[in-house]
């Protein structure tokens, strides 16, 4: 396998965990969202999607100097790493479908609550690092217009959920 091969499937994996979230948030949170909000988090679905794979192609890209495409790939590595780390709270938003049958909205509101305060955690610490550019990346052009791409996409999450959670 080659080594964009690999990155690719890293980016599109990490993809896919960011979006699995997104969905299991999307299906799973009707009790205690409204439709707007479960519209603008769906919102971030493709938004998440498109940059994983406009990051990738660019690795790819012929054209660039090494130093980009190591840039890029840090980028990769820094949302692949966001990803995973929300993923990890899909066990409790499984947990609130499980709490909204029942029909008892106030622990649903908790548990979402939770769930959105530690994601924006996540949001705020892992900015911090996509911002924190080695040298050579803030040099570049190419690496430094990705990485407010990346910054973009973590500040419209972070926004979203802390708009949701306003409203819990």
């Amino acid at each position: 396998m080659t080594r964009f091969a690999a990155a690719r499937r890293v980016a599109v994996s990490a993809a896919w965990q960011g979006i699995g979230l997104l969905v299991a948030t999307n299906l799973c949170l009707a009790g205690v969202l409204s439709q707007a909000d479960l519209k603008r988090v769906e919102t971030l679905r493709p938004m998440f999607a498109g940059l994983m794979g406009d990051l990738v192609q660019t690795s790819k890209r012929s054209d660039i100097s090494a130093v980009d495409a190591d840039c890029v790939k840090l980028t990769i590595q820094n949302l692949a790493e966001i990803s995973q780390e929300l993923s990890s709270y899909e066990y409790l938003i499984t947990i609130e479908k499980e709490l909204t049958e029942v029909g008892e909205n106030g622990p649903t509101r908790d548990v979402v609550k939770f769930a959105i305060d530690q994601s924006t955690n996540i949001l705020a610490s892992q900015r911090r690092k996509i911002a924190q550019l080695p040298d050579q990346c803030a040099r570049s052009a190419l690496a430094l217009a990705k990485s407010q791409q990346a910054l973009q996409v973590v500040d419209t999450t972070a926004g979203i959920l802390s708009a949701i959670r306003s409203r819990l």
